[in-house]
């Protein structure tokens, strides 16, 4: 079951070409804005974490 709705980041630009996440119970959940039916990505949450991390976030 998810608990969150999408969530993109405040740095993203009003033109809709960004990446939404969200939590689930497994992980997080990962999906592409600009494509009309996007592939939804599943890492795990120590993984997302380890990306932001590396990103510079």
């Amino acid at each position: 079951m998810l608990t969150h709705t999408w969530r993109k980041s405040s740095r993203s630009g009003p033109n809709g070409a960004c990446v939404e996440a969200r939590l689930g119970d497994e992980g997080v959940e990962i999906r592409d804005t600009k494509l009309t039916v996007s592939p939804i990505l599943r890492a795990s949450r120590a993984d997302w974490a380890s990306l932001l991390r590396t990103s510079g976030r």
